[in-house]
């Protein structure tokens, strides 16, 4: 699996890189499934808006990607949020898909009682 950050409007450097892959790679951990992580950062300059951080999370995973985005004051704020976020949907997938296979086992096999066999 990769983690791939990208910046618009802001400067990459190796300590935000290094954040990003520490707290999206705990995503890993939950489910194996995940191909690839795309971050994407950006930094709206316009003094009016609050929230100026923004970070966008695409998640590809077998058969299906969770996008999840998060506006912050800072950066680190927006990175903490939008990885909680990730978190809680890529746990939300796991358990859907894993519910799915066991409707779809429990449709496949039949039900055999002690008196038929």
């Amino acid at each position: 699996m990769h983690i791939h950050v990208n910046g618009r409007n802001l400067e990459v450097t190796d300590a935000i890189k290094a954040y990003v892959k520490e707290k999206v790679g705990k995503v890993a951990a939950h489910y194996d499934q995940i191909q690839g992580i795309d971050v994407v950062l950006t930094v709206i300059k316009n003094p009016s808006v609050s929230d100026s951080h923004i970070a966008e999370v695409n998640c590809k995973m077998l058969g299906d990607t969770v996008r999840v985005e998060e506006k912050a004051e800072s950066m680190y704020a927006s990175i903490d949020l939008v990885a909680d976020k990730l978190e809680r949907q890529v746990k939300k997938f796991k358990e859907k898909s894993s519910k799915a296979k066991v409707g779809a086992e429990s449709i496949r096999t039949p039900n055999v009682s002690e008196e038929d066999a």
